[in-house]
């Protein structure tokens, strides 16, 4: 590939589609992954339509072998392909997750809180070892975390998600340090709720929740996220090691106002 070139986990729906979309936008070439086939390849096919002058490419990647093992077969797959077709990325952006719903401490097993930790932090980890291996050859680049808020502020029943979710700030602030010497710099977008595929499906449960609430009287879209990372990737030359927080003031309010009427 010609050009600079991003690699988008997680990239199917939601906020990894508006991710994809600013980074086309903007010339870059898209490597994104999806954990289902089909969805990959409908992805692919919409990617191309819309921008048919960038080089877009999907794979289906499975982050775990099961509950206790990521699977760093894949990730070397992966990576290998690409160095076979001589594709060199050199913006790596963490969109993928496992949200870790309804994880109730004395009910959910302990593989559930494993599985939730395993895709969101070492997986991560692995994809990054392999990516900013070749960025270091190569002179430098760029990992963005697509973290969360709720890393500092918790809610109910997502124990492992949060555990997660502050492991990777811890993780992020690490690799900055031990990657700046190779003209690596990591950063972190923390969103708050963000209008995806269920906001849109569950209306009246999303009408009353104390998060839509924000001091800006709105809840970003994928667009803001995908800003936000544009923002580290494309302006913050001397920048690394920092978070961003993308959700309406939400985390600065001890409380939610609520209108009364």
């Amino acid at each position: 590939m010609k050009n600079n070139t991003v690699l988008i986990t997680g990239a199917c729906i939601n906020t990894g589609v508006a991710i994809v979309e600013k980074f086309a936008s903007e010339g870059y070439n898209v490597v994104f992954t999806g954990r289902d086939a089909d969805k990959v390849n409908v992805a692919t096919e919409s990617y191309r339509k819309k921008f048919p002058n960038i080089t877009i490419l999907g794979f289906a990647i499975n982050s775990l072998i099961d509950d206790k093992t990521p699977d760093e077969q894949a990730i070397d797959n992966l990576f290998s392909t690409l160095d076979e077709k001589g594709i060199f990325v050199n913006c790596l952006v963490l969109n993928a997750a496992d949200q870790g719903l309804n994880m109730k401490i004395f009910e959910n097993p302990l593989t559930d809180f494993m599985r939730v930790v395993n895709v969101n932090v070492v997986w991560n980890y692995a994809l990054i070892e392999r990516a900013t291996l070749r960025m270091k050859n190569m002179g430098g680049g760029s990992i963005v975390f697509i973290n969360s808020n709720t890393a500092y502020r918790a809610i109910p029943d997502r124990i492992a998600y949060e555990t997660s979710k502050g492991a990777q700030l811890g993780m992020m602030r690490g690799l900055a340090l031990d990657l700046g010497k190779y003209n690596i710099r990591v950063n972190a977008v923390l969103p708050g709720m963000i209008k995806t595929e269920r906001w849109d499906k569950n209306p009246d449960f999303y009408k009353d929740v104390p998060s839509r609430f924000t001091p800006l009287g709105d809840v970003a879209v994928g667009e803001d996220i995908a800003d936000a990372v544009w923002y580290f990737v494309a302006h913050a030359r001397n920048t690394t090691g920092a978070e961003l927080v993308v959700d309406g003031g939400n985390t600065i309010q001890l409380y939610p106002i609520i209108p009364k009427d």
